[in-house]
């Protein structure tokens, strides 16, 4: 398999007139629209960018930093074996339709999640689970048929939230969650907005109601930052932007790393990226740091693996595919491609995607292979090319340290490799 990554810059740009003074609520402008708001049924990243720990919360949850500490459930207890956690939960937990949150509805989720009629794209996070016992009404007994030191980690997933069986059916559109913002409006193709629960068992939210914009367009997005439409866009889609409001005292530009490794994925069932030789001769067709200069200005690192630089696992394999041009040719004449092919490049909306793809698009055609742009809406990106693997090439940014997915021939890049086995579908 030969997935070609890079890391792109996280940026954020912050409306300092608005923010200093004090305010009720808060626009923030994020790329991309959550194809649906179900958490536990949706492989999209944007649902957790609007909903993770706002509107709904799992047994632990993460923190900024990484660290898992405790969320639903206040402790937990781990049997000496490491096979049976014990989770004493909060009492006193609503959901914003008024319901209680109890243990009932922690097996519910559990056994829901991990079922064989299953549809959450993390299927994996539950595999080990085998049985969920309601002990109480505030207590519940988890088996793992081996021990595992990510549980408690994967506990903090968004696919792995607790919801009602009460509300399940409406969850796509009308989530119902026990966080301290609740669902109030969504306006598909423009924003989302929450509101304060003020029922919240946890430390109220200071902040009334929070608006989610939807803008991808790096034109779009430059204009409702410089109207102060909104008051924060996290990972703002043009960076040429940016030495701009930094010479602008209404704004404050925020640049950091990120756990995002932007790919170029192939599908390796769909001829002829099943032949090694031509992933091989892909990976050496592309110069990552012309498309993290032509794409992102700048704001990125070539890294060729799937952990960012900061990430303590992080291995430099950028010279297993270094940019080369005459050997990329070479490889397609010994697999069979003396004069190239033709193949798709299917493209979300994002603007490292949309940007990326064209210079990708130009560098292999530089060594004969031609790919066809199709540029997607992200609801689209979902159902054609992560849900029915309907593509040759792809670009994606993966925010979640989901390594396994290279060892799951379920997965879109549908890698099936049998020395290269211990599948999940942690993503």
């Amino acid at each position: 398999m030969r997935n070609l990554v890079f890391t792109v810059t996280a940026t954020a740009v912050a409306l300092l007139a608005s923010m200093a003074s004090a305010q009720t609520d808060i626009t923030v402008a994020i790329q991309l629209e959550p194809p649906n708001l179900d958490p536990t049924g949706g492989a999209a990243q944007a649902i957790d960018s609007v909903l993770y720990s706002n509107v709904f919360e799992g047994l632990t949850r993460f923190e900024g930093d990484g660290a898992v500490v405790p969320g639903l459930a206040k402790s937990w207890d781990i049997s000496n074996d490491g096979t049976v956690y014990t989770f004493n939960l909060n009492s006193g937990v609503l959901f914003h339709d008024g319901t209680s949150m109890d243990a009932e509805d922690v097996k519910f989720s559990l056994d829901r999640a991990r079922s064989e009629e299953s549809t959450n794209a993390q299927k994996g996070l539950f595999s080990g689970i085998t049985d969920v016992a309601v002990m109480n009404s505030t207590t519940v007994k988890v088996t793992l048929d081996q021990p595992n030191g990510s549980f408690l980690f994967n506990m903090a997933w968004g696919d792995a939230v607790i919801v009602a069986p009460e509300s399940i059916d409406d969850i796509a559109s009308n989530p119902i969650g026990t966080g301290a913002f609740a669902f109030s409006d969504w306006v598909q193709g423009d924003r989302l907005e929450l509101v304060r629960n003020d029922s919240y068992w946890g430390t109220a939210a200071v902040l009334e109601s929070a608006t989610f914009r939807f803008i991808s367009d790096p034109t779009a997005a430059f204009a409702a930052v410089m109207a102060e439409d909104v008051d924060v866009f996290v990972g703002f889609p043009a960076p040429e932007n940016l030495p701009q409001f930094e010479a602008d005292g209404r704004f404050q530009v925020l640049v950091g790393n990120t756990e995002g490794e932007t790919i170029l994925s192939t599908n390796n069932k769909m001829p002829p990226f099943d032949n090694l030789l031509v992933r091989k001769a892909v990976a050496h067709a592309i110069d990552r740091q012309a498309i993290i200069d032509g794409a992102m200005f700048g704001y990125g690192t070539p890294i060729g693996t799937h952990f960012a630089p900061h990430n303590p696992d992080y291995v430099d394999l950028i010279g297993n595919s270094s940019y080369d041009p005459a050997k990329a040719k070479a490889l397609l004449v010994e697999a069979g491609f003396p004069e190239g092919f033709s193949t798709t490049l299917k493209l979300p909306p994002p603007s490292y995607a949309r940007r990326g793809g064209e210079i990708i698009a130009s560098q292999l055609r530089q060594v004969g292979i031609t790919a066809e742009i199709s540029n997607l809406e992200w609801s689209q990106w979902i159902e054609e090319v992560f849900k029915a693997k309907d593509f040759g090439l792809s670009i994606v940014s993966h925010t979640a340290m989901d390594i396994g997915i290279y060892a799951n021939p379920e997965y879109y890049f549908q890698y099936d490799n049998a020395d290269f086995p211990g599948a999940d579908d942690r993503t």
